[in-house]
């Protein structure tokens, strides 16, 4: 799509500014607000009239120049523009007050429009006395009150119905881009912060139809070379669940395999763990001795089954039994604190006294390792009132080196994350670079094909709004070829374009399974489909029944594959080979998976089964019906069956004018006697193929060990209840 001519201003007041193209119509008065925002092809008004709010502003995290701080409190404080006015294809917008005039580049396309903050020049010297060049400490270069939608997606920023969609982004992974809510409208913005970048960020303006709003964030990807998150959502594989290994070598891949294909699951994420002894330098374990060659023979055998394998990261620490850490660590290495040596320290030490207060140091165990040039210090506590001092010290921990050090000496306290088995590395330094440098080599050398970066949340701060999505970028833009998709722990703006698939949540106990989905992605999926965007279901992990667990059950998978099938929605499987193989039930399991994953591939669901299945109170179970095809119904927990507390489980649910009931045994295999008489009762392991079905005295008995189902005719759904609840179970 080639970009549209700018288009001059046409029956508006004089100095009043035009800026439109194909889709919009954006009006800036001579004083820099925002008087009108117009989707042309509906003409709505997508913001809120008469409000006077400055779409151009900076900010000094106090007043700088002399006069403005004799003037004003030591505060931050935003200068409004004063003046705007347009020179072709830029706007000069002068913030008088301060001394500053911005350039902000426009690059007017049919699909959006570009704000780029081209220069900031000061310009507020004067002839009443001697002017020195105040800072600039954050701007705003894009800020429209974008009245309320149905949906608005924090994300991506971007305010939408069905109709349209009001979309503020950023172009590079310098713009800081926010929204706060303020009653009627969200005043939405794009900046800069000036100890990350000022001149040359860049945001986008779109207003389009909604169901083109990702043809429009996908053009701003190809016109400002960023991740390409609009085409990933698009892919096949963007709906497909996959199998999790952290355990593979090339012994037992074979029959990770084999449980993935039994689960229908087409995508395979492997946890550098199974390969890497440690994040950061990754060295091989002892499993693959030939490195990168056994670790892409693994990877060959996982595509030569036609499944996609994926690399499973941490890529912004280092464990603290790596190169990076001991046993000389690295100067690049984060610290979250810095102190100075009060007292000259030798190398026997168990004291260490210091100028500054530390009460804002962690006291978690593991975390409390300070620095001192080649040598780490673990600390059992520190006083907060003078004489500041780290006290039980162990010198030369991790392996480093003891030595002594005279006064004023800096100290640091490492930045060890809260597992607390890995160290953050420094994003002011290069080592960010270095280690994705070497990621990219073992990615493009196995030849992986998507990516879950973990650990999203261990980077400095305090602009994590930066941070988090730079550590995730440096990362990606080596990685060759593009991931076809990208989850991760942890997402700021850009990491948008990155993270497509947003996230998955840790794995839960089965007990508490179906309320962890309740609580966390049952309630994540909606925010993130306001982004246009879907997330992980997963992870599931994996148990065999024991005497301290029910184990994973089929129920349970129903539930977590049935609510992301809600809202299209993938899921993926902790492959643990050892619970697999363990569990009586994993071939139930992986059936239910294959079923949910056939249907979201092959789009079965209506957007009326979909609705229904967000009802996190009403269950679904997927069935394959008399001739072969899926049929979605909603069951019923037949609770107490036996009496309680018996490893039988049932769940009751109607169709065809009769009752069912799915039920097994969860940990093995019994009989069970039911007290069912009268009417027309059929056993069947799949629909409409009957099995034998024993007659006692009082009722039937039936086989309890997989999946069956009892077809019940003519008899009460009430009757059925009490008749399971009174079964008697047979060892």
């Amino acid at each position: 799509m080639k970009e549209a001519g700018l288009l001059a201003a046409a029956a508006v007041p004089s100095r009043t500014i035009v800026v439109e193209n194909a889709e919009m119509r954006l009006v800036i008065t001579p004083r820099g607000t925002a008087q009108s925002l117009i989707h042309k092809a509906t003409g709505q008004e997508c913001l809120t009239p008469g409000l006077n709010l400055p779409m151009f502003s900076v900010t000094q995290y106090r007043p700088y120049d002399n006069e403005l701080q004799l003037a004003y409190p030591a505060k931050p404080k935003a200068f409004p523009a004063e003046n705007i006015r347009r020179e072709e294809d830029r706007l000069i917008v002068d913030f008088s007050l301060v001394g500053y005039q911005a350039v902000i580049r426009l690059r007017v396309t049919d699909a959006y429009i570009g704000f780029t903050l081209e220069r900031l020049t000061y310009h507020g010297y004067n002839g009443l006395r001697t002017k020195r060049k105040t800072a600039i400490d954050e701007s705003v270069f894009l800020q429209l009150p974008v009245r309320n939608r149905k949906n608005f997606g924090e994300w991506l920023n971007v305010m939408w119905d069905d109709a349209v969609a009001v979309n503020l982004l950023g172009t590079d992974p310098y713009a800081r881009v926010d929204a706060t809510a303020c009653g009627t409208y969200r005043l939405m913005q794009v900046g800069t912060v000036d100890s990350v970048k000022t001149e040359g960020v860049g945001g986008a303006l779109i207003v389009t139809e909604s169901r083109q709003l990702l043809d429009r964030v996908a053009k701003v990807e190809e016109d400002y070379d960023l991740p390409r998150g609009a085409e990933s959502r698009r892919r096949k594989e963007y709906r497909q669940s996959y199998y999790e290994l952290s355990k593979a070598t090339l012994d037992n891949i074979d029959r990770h395999i084999q449980f993935a294909r039994r689960a229908g699951l087409q995508t395979m994420d492997v946890y550098y763990r199974a390969f890497s002894k440690t994040c950061g330098h990754f060295p091989w374990r002892p499993e693959y001795p030939n490195g990168i060659k056994d670790v892409q023979r693994l990877v060959e055998r996982i595509a030569q089954a036609g499944i996609t394998p994926g690399i499973h990261i941490h890529y912004n620490k280092a464990d603290k039994e790596d190169a990076y850490v001991t046993p000389h660590p690295d100067p690049r290495l984060s610290l979250a604190a810095s102190f100075t040596l009060r007292e000259a320290l030798d190398s026997s030490s168990k004291t260490i006294t210091v100028e500054e207060n530390p009460r804002q140091c962690t006291l978690d165990d593991g975390r409390r390792i300070l620095k001192i040039q080649d040598e780490l210090i673990s600390c059992e506590r520190y006083t907060t009132d003078p004489p500041y001092r780290f006290v039980g010290c162990e010198r030369g921990a991790l392996g480093s080196q003891a030595s002594s050090y005279p006064v004023g000496s800096r100290v640091g306290l490492l930045d060890v994350d809260t597992w607390p088995t890995f160290v953050r590395l420094s994003q002011n330094t290069d080592i960010q670079e270095e280690v994705a440098q070497r990621l990219a080599g073992i990615y493009r050398g196995a030849g992986f094909k998507f990516v879950y970066f973990d650990g999203a949340e261990d980077v400095p701060g305090p602009e994590y709004w930066y941070t988090v999505s730079r550590a995730q970028w440096l990362v990606y833009k080596d990685l060759n070829p593009p991931p076809l998709f990208s989850e991760g722990a942890c997402k700021s703006h850009f990491s948008w374009h990155i993270l497509t698939r947003g996230n998955a949540f840790d794995v839960f106990k089965p007990e508490v399974a179906k309320a962890a989905v309740r609580a966390y992605p049952a309630a994540e999926a909606p925010r993130a489909a306001k982004d246009f965007t879907s997330i992980n279901f997963g992870w599931i992990g994996y148990w065999a029944p024991t005497h301290e667990t029910i184990g994973t059950q089929p129920d349970i998978i129903e539930y977590v594959a049935s609510r992301a099938a809600g809202w299209d929605c993938p899921i993926s499987l902790v492959g643990d080979l050892e619970q697999l193989e363990a569990h009586p039930r994993t071939p139930d399991n992986l059936e239910v998976i294959r079923r949910w994953e056939v249907a979201r591939a092959k789009n079965l669901l209506s957007p009326a089964q979909k609705i229904a299945l967000r009802n996190l109170d009403q269950e679904h179970t997927l069935l394959i019906d008399e001739q072969g095809g899926f049929e979605l119904t909603p069951y019923l927990e037949i609770e107490n069956v036996g009496g309680g507390k018996t490893p039988a489980r049932a769940f009751i649910f109607s169709r065809k004018e009769k009752t069912y009931v799915v039920f097994w045994h969860m940990s093995g295999k019994a009989s069970m006697d039911v007290p069912l008489e009268g009417g027309a009762v059929r056993l069947m392991a799949e629909l409409g193929k009957s099995l034998d079905l024993q007659k006692v005295i009082g009722g039937i008995r039936i086989p309890l060990e997989g999946r069956l189902y009892l077809e019940c005719g003519g008899v009460p759904r009430e009757t059925i209840v009490r008749a399971f609840q009174n079964a008697k179970i047979l060892v």
